[in-house]
């Protein structure tokens, strides 16, 4: 294989597969990028860690084609510090591969292309597209409630899921949510055309995280392809496979209160930045706020037995009876950060109860939070 790629094009790519690859494996293969040169001008750029595949194609000057794979992270990295303008020369044969760029030379270990494995992905019946704005809204609206307890594994992801007749005039909707027994996260979007009889599917945030990262720098369309068991994203030039995780979401309506009668209008940048304050001085342990309610009066404070107190007052719209409730600043603050509008309704029950959080009524996004003892 012998193929000359400008080192801009060739970074871009493997910034984009590279990060699929464990540091860590025991399988020496998977730490290594295939490389497929075809005599139409393309390099195929493929990683993968038999969960999640990512394969780009780029344009090069291939006078030589052929195929083979190289250590990702040592690529990339070789990459990232020739000079920018360079151009990089790929010359594989007998076990090795040539990287020549400039006056910089490099000779690196490959290993065979036929022991690279692919990810089969069978049939994917349901195939729609999203515009990519809507997929980045529904990601960054959710992904931070995604558990992270491994034995959790069926929270691990973003679970999707269409349901008929709830979106304006009976329509259906395709619903995104999150959760980690603490918080809820759900983003409800109108159903893309394609998308009726979709499979309950849920992608795992390793994938999530990947697609994100993708989607920064593409405006148009994402085509999303599924089965029962996996998941392909075409992102312009890239492809993303992925394994679906194997276990049941949840029933995570039960826990969304639907008669919390105690409104709290607010205005999320100064709650937010109350919080943030005032939860300087809480203990990692700790991380609670409590949030007196008072007529049009909001006092939030902190007590940490090893740093002391913190109180500060914030404006809001209360007119319901006064209590005090508490919550995790961390995860009150991570829906804070999500909300746009110049209002967030805060509906609350007791001290015990779950609490709603959203824009308004006919918001995409709505938010559920568990109380702390205060």
């Amino acid at each position: 294989m012998k193929a000359t790629i400008e080192r801009a094009t060739l970074l871009k790519s493997l910034g984009h597969v590279q990060s699929v690859v464990e540091r860590r494996n025991t399988i020496p293969i998977l730490s290594n990028v295939l490389l497929e040169a075809s005599e139409d001008g393309n390099l195929r750029l493929m990683a993968t860690d038999l969960d999640l595949q990512i394969n780009e194609m780029v344009q090069a000057n291939v006078s030589q084609p052929g195929a083979t794979t190289v250590s990702a992270h040592t690529l990339f990295d070789i990459a990232r510090k020739l000079p920018e303008g360079s151009q990089v020369e790929l010359h594989a044969a007998n076990g090795k591969m040539q990287v020549n760029a400039g006056r910089a030379r490099f000779n690196l270990a490959t290993l065979p292309r036929d022991d690279f494995p692919v990810i089969a992905e069978g049939e994917l019946p349901t195939a729609f597209e999203l515009p990519a704005a809507t997929l980045r809204q529904i990601i960054d609206k959710t992904r931070f409630a995604i558990s992270t307890e491994e034995t959790r594994y069926y929270l691990n992801g973003i679970f999707l899921h269409v349901t008929e007749g709830e979106g304006p005039a009976g329509a259906s909707v395709l619903k995104a949510a999150a959760t980690d027994g603490h918080r809820l996260a759900r983003v409800t979007v109108p159903r893309p055309e394609g998308a009726q009889g979709m499979p309950d599917v849920i992608i795992p945030r390793k994938c999530v995280a990947e697609l994100r990262k993708l989607l920064d720098e593409l405006d148009g369309s994402v085509a999303v392809s599924l089965s029962e068991s996996k998941v392909r994203f075409g992102l312009g030039t890239a492809v993303l496979t992925s394994k679906l995780i194997d276990g049941t979401f949840p029933d995570y309506n039960r826990v969304i209160p639907t008669a919390n009668d105690k409104l709290l209008k607010i205005d999320p940048r100064s709650f937010e930045e109350g919080v943030d304050r005032v939860a300087t001085i809480a203990s990692e342990k700790t991380r609670a706020v409590k949030m007196s309610l008072d007529r049009d009066r909001i006092t939030l404070s902190v007590t940490s037995p090893e740093n002391g107190t913190a109180a500060e007052e914030v404006p809001g719209d209360y007119a319901a009876d006064n209590f005090d409730i508490g919550f995790n600043a961390r995860y009150l603050l991570d829906i804070l950060g999500q909300i746009e509008g110049d209002t967030v309704e805060v509906h609350l029950a007791d001290a015990a109860a779950p609490t709603l959080l959203r824009e308004n009524d006919n918001a995409p996004a709505l938010y559920v939070l568990m109380p702390m003892r205060v």
